[in-house]
């Protein structure tokens, strides 16, 4: 039996943390390596969702768009 298709609520929230994932990615390849305060503050942040920063980190880093270097800082893939 196939599967439903997603709910559009699930849907519209994978889009967003698409989008926000590639914020993030063009925010680094513009300006270079960041730490993770100066990227908020790059990428409009405290006007997204509570903790949807760091979903949106954590997407980029594991889907291989974003990789922390031995500084700490947050650099583009």
């Amino acid at each position: 039996m196939p599967m439903p298709p997603p709910r559009p609520s699930t849907e519209r929230r994978d889009r967003v943390l698409a989008q926000e994932v590639g914020q993030i990615a063009r925010a680094l390849r513009a300006e270079g390596p960041q730490s993770s305060d100066d990227l908020a503050q790059l990428v409009g942040a405290r006007f997204w969702d509570p903790h949807q920063f760091e979903r949106a980190m954590q997407a980029a880093i594991s889907g291989g768009r974003v990789v922390q270097h031995n500084d700490g800082r947050y650099g583009a893939v």
